[in-house]
């Protein structure tokens, strides 16, 4: 991706997090980057293209840092742990996009233009979070009796929920981490 696009698009991730999405207007996204709305035309041909391309820059950011957390997992199930935790960290970029996200996902309820990525980005990581509940379930870490796919969409759900709840101040993150650490126990069963 080009310098100037990655400016945009950041750029973009925080207008959002400030504003929601129906405040993300071209001229004022434009000045949050420093570059012409004919830029942002360019690189993106319209705000539909803007808003989509957000979308897969937030998505892209969420697997750098996400990545990072899972370095040094002791097992399937402590990756399992990290990853999903790894949402719910005190950093610009984890709560930049934990706010544009819960944006997108609120927005997505009145624009079916939103649908399509956001339904795509959502299996896509209860996808992954599935694959290591089962990953656990192999090497003798996690309940048998559980259905991997299911735990991995209560579980994903549940960090958009706690998400949604540190964001607007009802719960500190630390709270949040533990109720979502408690959660992994209650759903994997204890440790063998």
């Amino acid at each position: 991706m080009a310098d100037r696009q990655a400016l945009i698009l950041e750029a973009a991730v925080r207008v959002i997090a400030r504003s929601g999405i129906r405040g993300l207007r071209v001229e004022d996204l434009a000045a949050e980057a420093g570059v012409s709305t004919a830029l942002i035309y360019y690189h993106f041909k319209d705000r539909a293209g803007l808003v989509q391309r957000t979308l897969a820059f937030i998505n892209d950011r969420a697997v750098g840092y996400t990545e990072e957390a899972l370095q040094g997992a002791q097992d399937a199930r402590d990756a399992l742990l990290r990853l999903l935790l790894s949402e719910l960290q005190e950093t610009g970029a984890v709560r930049e996009n934990s706010v544009a996200w819960g944006e997108l996902r609120a927005s997505a309820v009145f624009d079916d233009s939103l649908r399509g990525n956001l339904v795509g980005s959502t299996r896509d990581w209860v996808r992954d979070t599935a694959e290591l509940v089962a990953d656990a379930q192999a090497a003798g870490l996690a309940d048998l009796r559980v259905e991997p796919l299911d735990v991995a969409e209560r579980l994903t759900a549940l960090v958009e929920g706690l998400s949604g709840r540190w964001l607007s101040g009802s719960l500190d993150v630390e709270r949040a981490r533990e109720l979502l650490a408690g959660a992994v126990e209650a759903e994997l069963g204890p440790r063998r």
